[in-house]
């Protein structure tokens, strides 16, 4: 107990530079551990049990590719499926360019048997299948901008010179996109788009397929893609989180800029820190000299500038990693990410790391200056002056 008081005392010498100290420490580990979320929301996309049956069939060359609306009929005849629908990423304006999300022409007949995981009254879904300019959002959508049944919501076109006029008919829950989705009838965007090109339009951007079970998931991926392996669309079929893997690969190496940014922010953590902590100790050396000649041996001077450090950079991380935790627990990131993130969890494994780093900087910023002053003769250190 001692020992602890003395270790305490020590700590709270100078405040101003503990405060300062652990202060930095904490905002550098908040930061990593927000990469360290923002990386593992990435590669652990959010699913629900019925997302298992889902697989998303695209044009093989690229997503920017677009595949013709007969195809629908031809899928819908594969052994193993249940139900299929096409989907058109509109990508529109809503009053103004900042309001961004994600927004689908839809199939509706089939839309509900397809993703059966959204939760919505019944008679909001018959709404939404017989109106023509009906639409439905998700519940954390509509609470973003106040949206209520009834309400019309006029979009603009910015990939397309389509301008939509939607009722909203619905409102649903849960989902794969956890309700940050707007999704309207693909035959009213189809009509636009063909007093634009032509009557010759029909097409869409990708179809979703549920299958009767999970077992036969792989097996129909190969069959559709084997269908279409010779025609002028040729496909790409895989499970639902697989192509949400797949297109967040697209913006490249995130894990390796998120590894690089980590490593160094810990750096220039541990530089301040060893900064820090030379000064501490520097300051000290008459009193490190005359707890040697009181009896205090070399691994207990060691053990106790170390446990200083370790104190001052674990404080300063569970600081952060908390702080990260209670921020982004009690936000809305689907909103705050215009839908890029529907969840933003600091999982206990995230904590860990940050506790880890701050465990490694306090032994790292003050192994040495430690070392070198445990060592210290007694009587070179009594002749110094702190």
């Amino acid at each position: 107990m001692k020992f602890v008081r003395l270790l305490l005392t020590n700590v709270l010498r100078n405040r101003r530079r503990t405060f300062l100290t652990v202060s930095s420490i904490a905002v550098s580990l908040f930061l990593i551990a927000t990469l360290l979320t923002v990386l593992s929301e990435m590669e652990n996309p959010l699913t629900t049990p019925e997302s298992a049956h889902r697989l998303i069939c695209r044009h093989r060359v690229s997503l920017a590719n677009i595949l013709p609306k007969s195809y629908r009929q031809k899928l819908s005849k594969i052994d193993g499926v249940e139900a299929v629908i096409g989907s058109m990423w509109f990508g529109g304006v809503y009053k103004d360019p900042k309001n961004f999300f994600a927004q689908f022409a839809v199939d509706t007949d089939q839309f509900f048997t397809v993703y059966q995981d959204m939760k919505i009254p019944d008679d909001q879904k018959q709404a939404f299948v017989q109106d023509r300019t009906g639409c439905i959002a998700g519940n954390n959508l509509a609470e973003r901008f106040g949206w209520k049944v009834g309400d019309r919501i006029p979009i603009q076109g910015a990939l397309f010179d389509v301008n939509l006029e939607l009722t909203l008919r619905g409102i649903y829950s849960g989902g794969g996109d956890d309700g940050s989705t707007l999704y309207y009838s693909w035959e009213y965007f189809n009509e636009g788009m063909k007093k634009v090109f032509g009557p010759r339009v029909d097409f869409t951007g990708f179809y979703v397929i549920r299958a009767r079970s999970t077992d036969q998931v792989p097996a129909i991926a190969e069959r559709v893609d084997a269908e279409f392996h010779n025609s002028s669309s040729p496909t790409k079929t895989e499970s639902e989180k697989a192509f949400v893997l797949s297109f967040l690969a697209m913006m490249g190496n995130v894990r390796l800029l998120v590894t690089s940014i980590c490593s160094v922010v810990i750096f220039t953590i541990i530089l301040v820190s060893s900064n820090t902590m030379a000064m501490s100790i520097r300051e000290r050396v008459r009193e490190i000299g005359i707890l040697k000649a009181l009896g205090f041996r070399k691994f207990q001077i060691l053990s106790l500038l170390l446990g200083e450090a370790v104190f001052l950079a674990l404080a300063g991380a569970l600081l952060g990693s908390f702080a990260a935790k209670f921020i982004y627990s009690g936000a809305k990131m689907s909103a705050v990410t215009a839908g890029m993130f529907q969840r933003f969890y600091v999982t206990p494994m995230t904590m860990v790391i940050c506790a880890s780093i701050g465990l490694t900087v306090g032994i790292l910023s003050a192994g040495f200056p430690a070392w070198h002053a445990a060592r210290r003769r007694v009587v070179d250190a009594l002749r110094l002056v702190g």
